[in-house]
């Protein structure tokens, strides 16, 4: 019924595309650790819950894991220059990397369950960063991606 077949040593991914595919495999690897760590906060609470940011840290981690897959995808798909696919896709994974990171500090510090309740300096001048840079290397992404294939 399957039919078992050698790996082809034709297939070979370019050079960017094979970097943000590097780079999803490290941010599941970091969701898999992050997964301890909230299993070990659920088994020592008294409620059997991790810390809310412990928690959202590593269910963002899984999901910006399989979202750089994706920008892997159109990165190895578009008709960019390599240097430009790699600044766009770099710009999405730098914020979705930042985003984990900050939620990490804060279940590490145990300091709030929401950050925005009491926010510190810049974090609003961040937060547009992040939309403009996940939104805008995406679009860049999918214009690469639809003049290459659809044009």
């Amino acid at each position: 019924m399957f039919k078992l077949c050698e790996r082809s040593s034709t297939m070979v991914l370019s050079a960017d595309a094979t970097m943000v595919l590097l780079a999803a495999g490290l941010i599941f690897l970091l969701a898999l650790l992050l997964g301890v760590w909230k299993y070990r906060q659920m088994a020592v609470s008294a409620e059997h819950v991790a810390h809310p940011y412990v928690d959202i840290a590593h269910r963002a981690a899984l999901l910006y894991s399989f979202a750089t897959l994706l920008l892997a995808a159109f990165v190895e798909l578009s008709d960019w220059p390599p240097p430009v696919d790699l600044a766009a896709a770099g710009i999405v994974i730098f914020f979705f990397v930042a985003a984990i990171g900050s939620y990490v500090y804060h279940g590490w510090r145990r300091d709030t369950d929401n950050q925005r309740r009491h926010p510190v300096r810049g974090t609003g001048l961040f937060m547009v960063a992040l939309m403009v840079g996940e939104i805008g290397g995406f679009a860049v992404l999918l214009a690469g991606f639809v003049r290459a294939q659809l044009w």
